[in-house]
């Protein structure tokens, strides 16, 4: 088997990086994920290349061949290079010495099945020979690949005790590649080690449930996973999948773009406190924890879509209006419409000129900008005129 031509094959300086580090001579080859999307004709963003080098020896090959090298894991075997198109991680090839569901010791090897063998999934472990494109495949990824099967190397229960983290991987890989019903043996594993999941960090259960959400349609293996009570450990607010069901129908019919953190949200009950809750646990970061209670509350009154993105942004006004149940679709639309390609505009109008209009100095100053500010928001944001009319008003007001 040959490694299909790909786009990523062709980026600036990669044929002089693999010369440099004895792709020719069989010491590099491409290894993982952008070997499997070749093989699927998906076009990868990553690239990566494993080496028999050590990681000394390939950053000193990395710099002669004119290339800057950051030692991003040394120690681990990771260098990477900056070619002009983006970064290369190049690893030494490795072997697990031990393991303990978090993090793992690894030694150096020469051996190319030996270092395929640590990977998780048959469809992970392929490599490639860049200069003939042979494929090197040693568990039958290629045949699982073209079956649509996600299966563990060795024994699902020992390679999830391993690193945790694999039983997360597991569905999101599934939900990416599987075209069946996922594989028995490795359900029935990452069923029963669930509650290894409470032993990692919150993070990196976020980042991984955020990738399992930007496939095309997670629905389909979160059922499975609620099924199984995968993410009852960590995650016990997700039992409903409905709403996200409804907000995939509705990206697709109105043509938004998956957003993962949105699809989040429509996971989790309509409660802001819940959601604050759930962001806290997982310490996402404050604007995506923010964002995340304010989708939580598009139960909420409705408002005027210009006057959300206003208020929360383009995101947050799509948010709300993508998860707010009961809306017709020529509402929705019409909504979305109101905000394409919209600029928000400042308040032409600032506390210096509540000043000048005879307000003194102090919190009267603030308080009667918000107030003004409301009632532009609530008119759709008017000309300077209109607001000059509302501030000599509410300046009036204020002394009276």
């Amino acid at each position: 088997m040959r490694l299909p031509d790909a786009a990523w094959r062709h980026r600036a300086g990669l044929d002089l990086l693999l010369d440099a580090l004895g792709g020719g001579g069989g010491l590099t080859r491409f290894v993982g994920g952008a070997v499997r999307d070749a093989l699927l004709g998906i076009d990868a963003k990553d690239v990566d290349c494993a080496t028999r080098l050590r990681p000394e020896e390939t950053r000193d090959r990395i710099v002669a061949a004119g290339f800057k090298a950051v030692p991003t894991g040394i120690a681990h075997g990771t260098v990477t290079a900056i070619l002009p198109d983006g970064p290369i991680e190049v690893t030494t090839l490795r072997r697990d010495v031990s393991t303990d569901g978090r993090h793992a010791i690894v030694a150096f090897t020469d051996e190319w099945r030996e270092d395929a063998a640590r990977r998780d999934f048959t469809i992970n472990a392929l490599s490639a020979d860049p200069l003939s494109g042979e494929v090197h495949d040693y568990f039958g990824g290629a045949e699982d690949l073209a079956a649509g099967r996600v299966r563990f190397i060795g024994d699902p229960l020992t390679r999830i005790a391993e690193d945790h983290l694999r039983i997360l991987r597991f569905f999101r890989f599934h939900g990416r590649f599987g075209q069946a019903a996922p594989d028995a043996a490795a359900l029935a594993a990452c069923t029963a080690r669930a509650n290894d999941l409470m032993a990692l960090s919150r993070e990196r259960i976020a980042d991984e449930l955020l990738r399992i959400l930007g496939a095309p349609t997670p629905s389909v293996v979160l059922a499975i996973m609620i099924g199984a009570g995968i993410l009852a450990p960590v995650l016990p607010e997700v039992v409903d999948l409905a709403t996200l069901i409804d907000l995939e129908r509705r990206e697709r019919i109105f043509g938004v773009a998956p957003d993962p953190l949105r699809r989040f949200a429509a996971l989790l009950p309509a409660a802001p406190e819940v959601a604050m809750d759930v962001g806290a646990r997982l310490k996402l970061a404050n604007r995506a924890r923010k964002r995340l209670v304010e989708a939580a509350s598009a139960h909420g009154a409705q408002t005027d879509s210009r006057a959300l993105a206003y208020r929360l942004g383009i995101d947050g006004a799509i948010d709300r209006i993508l998860l707010r149940p009961g809306l017709s679709e020529g509402d929705i639309a019409a909504a979305l419409a109101a905000i394409e390609g919209w600029q928000r505009p400042a308040l032409p109008i600032g506390g210096g000129d509540l000043i000048r209009l005879g307000l003194k100095p102090g919190p009267v100053v603030a308080a009667t900008l918000q107030a003004i500010e409301r009632q532009w928001i609530a008119e759709g944001f008017p000309d300077g005129t209109r607001v000059r009319a509302l501030a000599a008003t509410a300046v009036a007001d204020a002394r009276s």
